[in-house]
C-alpha cells in the first residue's frame, strides 16, 4: 500500500470483502499521466464517493473499473484493477461481460431514442436473449428498482426522451440494473438536475446500496456527505486520503483533505 496515501481507519473496510480493488494502478492519455499508483479498495454493498477538484483523476479512475477508458486512442495504464479479486485486464476477460457486471450512469442522461421499455429491455435482451414474459418481468423489476415504474407503467410504448431530466437519469439507472450488476458506478449523475430530482436520485442510490456496490464521483461535497458511507480524496491524480466518510469530514488527517473539504480550494 502506497505510504503517501492517508487512511482514516486501520484497514480499507474492516470485515468487509472488497468489490473492486486497485493495485498500482496508473493511466495516461497520450503523454499525459492522468493517475500515479492509486491502491483502492473499495468494499461490497456500500456507496463509495469520490471527491476532489477537476481534472484530479476521478472520473478516469471511475472509466478504468469498467474500462470505458478503452473506447478513447492513444492510451495506456500499469498495475491491476481488480474485481472480486480478478484482475478485469487479464487476457480472456469479455468486456462486453465485464460492462454488464459493472454498470455506468453519466453525468447527463443518455437514453435510447426508443420506448421505455426497449430502453429497459436492451441489455437483457442483447446480452441474456430474454424475450417474452421473462423479458417483461426484468424490465419491471428493473423500473422498480429505479423507483420508476409507477411514472410510467401506463406508457412504456412512449419515448424515453419525453421524460423529465430525473426521470430520465432514472431510466438510465434502470438500463444498467436491468443486467443485474456487481457494482454500479455513477459519474456526476445529479449534477444537470434540479433539487427535487436530485433528492430523487439520493434516495434511490440510498436504497440500492444493500443490493450492490455503488462508486460515485462527485464535485458536491454535501451530496458525498449525505449519500456516502465511504470517501476517496484525489488530488492531481494521486489518492491522498481515504476512510468511513464521517471520519474524512471531521477529522481528516492530511491537510490537503482537510482544506478541500473546508473550501480552502477546489
Amino acid at each position: 500500500m502506497s505510504a503517501s496515501v492517508a487512511r482514516t481507519d486501520a484497514s480499507s473496510a474492516p470485515g468487509v470483502a472488497a468489490a473492486v480493488e486497485a493495485r498500482k494502478f496508473s493511466f495516461w492519455y497520450g503523454e499525459k499521466q492522468a493517475l500515479f499508483d492509486i491502491e483502492l479498495s473499495i468494499p461490497s454493498n456500500g456507496i463509495t464517493a469520490l471527491i476532489g477538484p477537476s481534472g484530479c483523476g476521478k472520473s478516469t479512475f471511475l472509466r478504468s473499473v469498467n474500462r470505458m477508458n478503452e473506447t478513447l486512442t492513444d492510451i495506456r495504464r500499469e498495475g491491476d484493477m481488480l474485481l472480486h479479486g480478478k484482475d478485469i485486464y487479464g487476457s480472456g476477460v469479455d468486456v462486453v461481460d465485464l460492462r454488464s457486471r459493472v454498470g455506468m450512469v453519466f453525468q447527463r442522461s443518455n437514453p435510447f431514442p426508443k420506448s421505455i421499455y426497449a430502453n429497459t429491455a436492451y441489455g437483457p435482451r442483447i446480452n441474456r436473449g430474454l424475450r417474452g414474459r421473462a423479458l417483461d418481468e426484468v424490465v419491471e423489476v428493473s423500473l422498480r428498482r429505479a423507483a420508476l415504474w409507477d411514472e410510467v407503467k401506463d406508457r412504456l410504448g412512449t419515448n424515453a426522451l419525453g421524460l423529465s431530466g430525473g426521470q430520465q437519469q432514472r431510466l438510465c439507472i434502470a438500463r444498467a440494473l436491468a443486467n443485474e450488476p456487481e457494482v454500479l458506478l455513477l459519474d456526476e449523475p445529479a449534477s444537470a438536475l434540479d433539487p427535487v430530482a436530485t433528492q430523487r436520485i439520493e434516495e434511490l442510490l440510498f436504497e440500492l446500496k444493500s443490493q450492490l456496490t455503488i462508486v460515485i464521483v462527485t464535485h458536491n461535497l454535501q451530496q458525498a456527505g449525505r449519500l456516502s458511507d465511504r470517501t476517496a480524496f484525489f488530488y492531481l491524480g494521486r489518492l491522498v486520503e481515504v476512510g468511513p466518510t464521517d471520519v474524512m469530514f471531521t477529522r481528516p488527517r492530511e491537510e490537503r483533505t482537510e482544506a478541500y473539504i473546508t473550501g480552502r480550494f477546489g
